[in-house]
């Protein structure tokens, strides 16, 4: 995780010292705070990977950029002869 600024809570826990001493050594850090911290992204990331994969053939994407640029090109003559502004109008 690469965020600026971060801010730590203190949480006192109560895991086992054989799961902390894996952790270190598997890890390859000294501090117990950097172990779990790396542990805990690694999670998070494995386990939105798996959220991400579980949707496959789920959702239907069609990807036909060419037919999508044709639309768009489309609908911005279109607009052009309508006299139509190309985007939102800002309203203040």
């Amino acid at each position: 995780m690469h965020i600026k600024e971060v801010i730590f809570m203190r949480a006192t826990l109560n895991l086992p010292d054989p799961l902390i001493d894996d952790l270190l050594k598997v890890s390859g850090q000294r501090k117990k705070t950097k172990a779990i911290c790396l542990a805990i992204e690694e999670y998070i990331r494995r386990r939105r990977k798996e959220n991400l994969l579980s949707l496959s053939g789920q959702i239907d994407i069609d990807l036909d950029w060419q037919k999508l640029e044709e639309e768009e090109l489309k609908g911005m003559k279109e607009r052009e002869k309508l006299g139509k502004p190309r985007g939102h109008k800002r309203v203040d």
